[in-house]
């Protein structure tokens, strides 16, 4: 239970405010929904316009660091290059890699390509090769504000197949993100990004999701992409999280390397594409953060 509060006091929100000119109305629609048997966000994940702002100006560093990596990205670089190209531009601009050290990861970006799902770790004998497809996965905090992003690049000339799926990824979100609207929930835009990559003959990654993200590099909610409308979490505005779906060309199934506990690869060695980007929930609908 959120602690209660008098209409008189300061709002939970940090705005300030008296909590009756503030949030007031807006928990009592919480309440609402939450006797229906609803999932509610608690309050700590939902953003203030002073955390907002913070978090902007991350965001802003995490897409400059995203088009550096586009301007250069090239057959016969390494991934340890890439590597080297997002900790230069980000501590260039004021950021701090966020990947870097976090829960032991070494590298200052996730490299992944092919078959291999997320979290491929940059190296210096990994070479792109024309064909490949990667995802570039960079995250940053700025004045302890947190922001994430990643893109799909295809290298030379890739088949078909591979380029269809980088398509349709990015397809499936576009068709998810309509779906976010304050007083919505969740599993609308699960929805939506499923029944699109299922209609185009792929699978979604079911143990790996997106999450909230700003304060903290892993906020609540876990954001699955294989969910019902009208399910999961509660869509408020101040809300931020990722939207970020893993869709594979064979099997759903994956599994960890057991080498460097961090790369994920499809099971059956089928390529694999995730895009992902940052959204605000707002009084309106959306607000794309970073991508």
């Amino acid at each position: 239970m959120e602690k209660k509060i008098g209409k008189n006091d300061a709002c939970w929100c940090g705005s300030g405010k008296k909590y009756k000119f503030c949030h007031a109305a807006f928990d009592d629609k919480l309440s609402e929904f939450e006797r229906k048997g609803h999932i509610i966000p608690p309050r700590k994940i939902i953003k203030n316009q002073e955390q907002i702002e913070g978090i902007k100006e991350s965001c802003k560093i995490n897409i400059a660091v995203l088009d550096y990596v586009a301007d250069n990205i090239r057959a016969g670089m390494s991934t340890e290059e890439i590597n080297r190209l997002v900790n230069e531009k980000t501590t260039e601009l004021g950021g701090i890699p966020a990947t870097l050290g976090y829960n032991g990861y070494p590298k200052s970006v996730c490299t992944s390509i092919n078959n291999q799902v997320c979290h491929g770790i940059p190296s210096e004998e990994v070479i792109l090769k024309d064909g490949d497809i990667v995802n570039v996965d960079v995250s940053t905090i700025y004045k302890e504000y947190f922001s994430d992003s990643s893109r799909m690049f295809c290298i030379g000339e890739v088949n078909e197949d591979k380029k269809k799926l980088v398509e349709v990824v990015k397809e499936c979100i576009e068709l998810g993100l309509e779906q976010v609207r304050p007083w919505g929930f969740l599993g609308d835009m699960s929805q939506a990004v499923h029944e699109h990559a299922q209609k185009n003959g792929y699978t979604v990654v079911k143990e790996i999701g997106g999450h909230g993200v700003g304060l903290e590099f892993h906020e609540e909610p876990w954001v699955g992409y294989t969910g019902k409308r009208g399910t999961d979490m509660l869509l408020v505005p101040g809300m931020i999280f990722t939207i970020e779906p893993m869709v594979n060309i064979g099997s759903a199934d994956i599994f960890i390397d057991d080498t460097d506990d961090w790369t994920v690869f499809t099971q059956d060695g089928s390529p694999s594409a995730q895009w992902e980007i940052m959204v605000l929930v707002t009084e309106e609908g959306y607000e794309v953060l970073a991508y």
